[in-house]
């Protein structure tokens, strides 16, 4: 409760039109305060930076008084800032205070839901550290030790994942489009489905579920893909593939307990009664009774949450493809290592056909069509890879997976052990990471400790960007097809910009009044998830966009890590060895290994093999001495 003299000041310095910017911009992305959990993460923070910057310039928030310790409100309300740009604070928690300023609540309910506010969100004063420490943020492959409930991890995907894009202009066309004899067929049975004494389609397809009850569609779905398969055996006789429909049956290989709505299996016996893999999922399905759950928190959240099962146990996935279907509204997905972009929706019992070729074409797709590596080639019951060495090409076997991704987002580091084919005797390490071209290319780095004979450190043996269709495997060109996702519905890039310009004037207009911030809260206003750029990579339309890059390195030792020493003094060892390892990088290469976790100090305490037996492995950043240490991704 407010006391006499914090109402006084407030009905003295009344709000007035100070907050109409803000609430204009609100509106440019949602109806009204009713719509404020349909919002996305980044247009709820942005929403968020605009008020506050709002409140910062209002003279009332040096007038009142601090609830935290600070001289006035204006300190808290620019920590809070500070907070929200850096993700430590996650948006949802100013949620009343924009409810109530889109209600145009009175300005003492405002002002208090703002107390409230910088009570509930401010963090702690943070100490400077005197150790330039490895850039980190927290994601699901951060979780360890954990039974990665839903409710745990929710949060966690949703601000991996950041905006999903959705209404992305030629979805359909770049990733339907290359099909062989996909829309001739797809029109030819569609016909078929209009004609006989009882059409499957008419003026919608006629056995559809009107309520869209998971059983009921899912039942219908299963029926009509049998009848689309008969009338496609003339183009395609052998498909396997079927939809799999196990909603109250868990699938095994998560940590957790995850249910599948529907997905596609290579299986044409494919029934509720079988025993299914996250492995064996080709395409997760969404469905939803309510056309109105097609938002960012429910269904596209949802999906998502699929698409990190497949991908944690699908280690060649270079994408996934999927859908949602809302009442009887289908949107089709792509998630790769930028996170998930989307098509236009539209509805199956107004375009008939394209839902045929929708799902003629998951039907239909080749292993590569639906992100699968096709530099990692199977054969009988092994995989291998083959690299160019000279004029000599070797084929390495991949023996196993020793270090899994269990993020969507992100570098997504995969190591395999592996040999020469023809010769066990001797291990490798392939490791395929998606990483920022602006970035220094590890494999070059590794190149160089080796050359330089540095000790105790992996030696490079082989290092590529991978290529795909003879073209470098990047996410923008290649893997989306040159999709353009400034046109998607919920870009804003623009206005985004304007408002975290907005704040960072505030605040310096703020700053020069006497406010100061911690050393460690200096870079907070930069944007979530951004980089500093230390190289210019070829111009293209998405020169403004992220982009990874596909990139694969091919070790000469073998390890585990450390905490697997078998005894103390293996331990001990080991500890020394990697301290004499980072030494040397420093001083012959000139390089330093920024990264030094449990899982980047690996040890081999097979004494008959050749080579380093306890060492700092590449799986982490890295930072060429005498350079300002860069962010790696």
């Amino acid at each position: 409760m407010m006391d006499p003299a914090q109402v006084a000041t407030i009905e003295a310095h009344p709000l007035g039109t100070h907050l109409n910017a803000a609430r204009a911009s609100f509106n440019e992305i949602a109806r009204g305060p009713d719509d404020l959990d349909t919002v996305s993460h980044e247009d709820l923070q942005n929403s968020g930076l605009a008020l506050f910057s709002a409140f910062l310039n209002h003279p009332a928030s040096r007038l009142l008084s601090s609830l935290t310790g600070h001289s006035n409100l204006s300190g808290d309300i620019l920590r809070l800032i500070s907070a929200i740009a850096s993700n430590t604070v996650h948006p949802d928690r100013i949620k009343p205070l924009l409810h109530a300023v889109l209600s145009h609540r009175p300005d003492v309910e405002i002002w208090k839901q703002v107390y409230h506010a910088v009570t509930e969100s401010t963090p702690p004063r943070k100490s400077i550290s005197s150790i330039l420490q490895t850039p980190w943020r927290l994601t699901t492959s951060s979780v360890v030790n954990s039974s990665e409930k839903r409710d745990q991890m929710d949060k966690l995907l949703s601000d991996e994942l950041g905006v999903m894009y959705v209404d992305v202009p030629d979805f359909y066309e770049a990733f339907w489009g290359g099909i062989p004899q996909l829309e001739t067929a797809s029109e030819e049975i569609f016909q078929k489905c209009t004609q006989g004494p009882q059409p499957l389609f008419q003026q919608g397809w006629t056995g559809w579920p009107g309520d869209a009850k998971q059983e009921s569609v899912l039942v219908w779905l299963a029926n009509i893909v049998e009848r689309f398969l008969q009338w496609a055996q003339e183009y395609r006789p052998t498909i396997t593939r079927r939809p799999l429909a196990q909603p109250d049956t868990p699938l095994e290989g998560s940590v957790a307990k995850r249910k599948l709505d529907v997905g596609l299996v290579d299986d044409p016996t494919a029934d509720k009664a079988g025993k299914y893999h996250w492995s064996h999922i080709l395409v997760p399905g969404e469905l939803k009774s309510n056309p109105n759950d097609d938002t960012a928190s429910k269904a596209h959240l949802d999906i998502a949450r699929y698409v990190k099962e497949v991908f944690t146990a699908q280690p060649t996935r270079r994408f996934v493809l999927a859908f949602t279907l809302c009442g009887d509204w289908m949107r089709l997905w792509e998630f790769d290592r930028l996170g998930g972009i989307a098509s236009e929706k539209f509805n199956i019992n107004k375009d008939g056909q394209r839902f045929v070729s929708t799902i003629l074409g998951f039907l239909w797709m080749d292993d590569e069509a639906l992100g699968f590596d096709p530099t990692i080639i199977k054969s009988e019951h092994q995989q291998y890879i083959e690299i160019q060495q000279g004029t000599k090409t070797e084929r390495l076997i991949l023996d196993r997976r020793i270090r899994p991704a269990h993020s969507i987002v992100g570098r997504a580091t995969i190591c395999w052990k592996a040999y020469l084919e023809g010769d066990k005797s001797k291990p490798f390490v392939i490791k395929d990471s998606w990483q920022f071209p602006e970035r220094d290319e590890e494999g070059q780095l590794l190149q160089q400790a080796t050359r330089q004979k540095v000790t105790n450190v992996a030696r490079h043996y082989y290092h590529e960007t991978v290529c795909v269709e003879g073209k470098d495997d990047d996410i923008q060109s290649n893997v989306r097809r040159g999709l353009d996702i400034t046109k998607a519905s919920n870009y804003r890039t623009e206005r985004a910009r304007n408002l975290r310009a907005l704040t960072v004037e505030a605040i310096s207009r703020n700053s020069s009044t006497g406010s100061k911030r911690a050393s460690s809260q200096t870079d907070a206003l930069l944007p979530p998830g951004k980089r500093s750029r230390s190289g210019s990579a070829s111009p293209t339309k998405h020169d403004n966009e992220p982009n990874r890059i596909h990139r694969r390195i091919v070790l000469c030792d073998y390890g585990e890590p450390i905490y697997k020493a078998s005894s103390r003094a293996a331990l001990l060892g080991a500890l020394e060895g990697c301290i004499r390892g980072h030494e040397s990088l420093y001083n012959k290469a000139g390089l330093l290994h920024r990264d030094i976790s449990i899982n980047n100090l690996m040890i081999n305490e097979d004494f008959s093999c050749e080579g380093n037996h306890w060492y700092e492995s590449l799986y982490g950043n890295w930072c060429p001495y005498g350079r300002r240490p860069h962010l790696y991704g």
